[in-house]
C-alpha cells in the first residue's frame, strides 16, 4: 500500500512539472481560435481574469486575455506567471502595419519589442529611455529581444501554417520590430516617426510590456502580430474590416509553434 500511494505521488509530481505554454491576447477575437481548439478545457478565475488550461496541439496550454494597453497586459502576465510558472510565453494578436511592405492579413514575428511612449520630454523633444527592473534597479534594454528558440521555431513554420488571405494577393511574413504604446495609432505623421526614427515595423499596446514581464522574470517570450490597419489615419476604419482575419492568423501561427515544440 505504502509503495503505491508512493508511485501515486510521484505520478502526480510528474503531472504538475509537465511543461507549460502561456498564451495571451488582448481580446477575445485575438484568442478566440485558441480557445476553441482546447481540449480537457478548465477555466481558472483569478483575481478576477479568467484562465482557460487544456492541450493545444499536444501541448499543457494557459490561455487568457490581458486587457488592452500595458497596465493590463503586465498585470495578467505577472498573474499568470505567479500562479503557473510557464515554461514559455507568447502573445498573440493584431497590430498596425509601419513597414511600407506590410498589408492586411500580414504577420510580424518580432524579434524585438519595445515602449515608444517611454522617455523623457523636454524643449528639445522626446526621447525613449530604458525601464528598470525594481528587483535589482538594473536598467532593462530599450528593445527587448525575442527567445532565439521561438523565433527560429516561428520562421521555420511560417511557411507551413494555414492562413486566412485578404483579396489575390500573396500573405507576408516579416520578422521586425514592433512598437508598444497606450495610444492607438491612426496618425500618419505617427507612422513615419516610429518607422523613421525608431526602426518599427508594427505598433500595438500591450507587446512589450509583457516582454519586459518576461525579461525581468527570466521567462523566454515571443510576440506575433498580424497586421489589422496600417496605423494611419484610416485606421480605426481599417481594423474593423481586418481585425477577424488579422486575430485568426497569428492564432494559427501559434498553433502551428505549438505542434513544433
Amino acid at each position: 500500500m505504502k509503495k503505491l500511494l508512493f508511485l501515486l505521488f510521484i505520478s502526480l509530481q510528474i503531472q504538475a512539472q509537465k511543461p507549460l505554454t502561456a498564451i495571451l491576447g488582448a481580446f477575445s477575437q485575438e484568442v478566440k481560435l485558441l480557445e476553441d481548439s482546447l481540449s480537457n478545457k478548465k477555466e481558472v478565475n483569478l483575481k478576477g481574469i479568467r484562465f482557460l488550461t487544456g492541450e493545444l496541439r499536444g501541448r499543457s496550454v494557459v490561455v487568457a486575455l490581458t486587457g488592452v494597453g500595458k497596465v493590463n497586459a503586465a498585470m495578467t502576465t505577472s498573474i499568470l506567471l505567479m500562479k503557473w510558472n510557464p515554461e514559455q510565453l507568447i502573445f498573440t494578436g493584431i497590430a498596425g502595419g509601419i513597414h511600407p511592405d506590410l498589408q492586411p492579413g500580414d504577420i510580424v514575428i518580432a524579434k524585438a519589442t519595445f515602449e515608444h511612449d517611454f522617455g523623457k520630454i523636454d524643449s528639445t523633444g522626446f526621447t525613449l529611455r530604458a525601464t528598470r527592473n525594481p528587483a535589482y534597479i538594473e536598467l532593462n534594454p530599450i528593445y527587448f529581444p525575442a527567445d532565439e528558440i521561438l523565433l527560429k521555431k516561428a520562421q521555420s513554420i511560417s511557411n507551413k501554417t494555414p492562413y486566412k488571405s485578404v483579396g489575390n494577393r500573396n500573405l507576408k511574413v516579416m520578422t521586425g520590430t514592433i512598437a508598444t504604446g497606450d495610444v492607438f495609432v491612426n496618425s500618419n505623421q505617427k507612422v513615419e516617426e516610429l518607422r523613421l526614427k525608431y526602426g518599427a515595423d508594427a505598433t500595438e499596446m500591450e507587446g512589450a510590456a509583457v516582454a519586459q514581464v518576461c525579461y525581468q522574470q527570466k521567462i523566454p517570450c515571443l510576440v506575433i502580430r498580424s497586421i489589422s490597419d496600417n496605423a494611419n489615419s484610416k485606421a480605426h476604419l481599417d481594423m474593423k474590416t481586418f481585425e477577424f482575419v488579422a486575430a485568426y492568423n497569428s492564432a494559427s501561427l501559434v498553433l502551428g509553434i505549438l505542434g513544433s515544440l
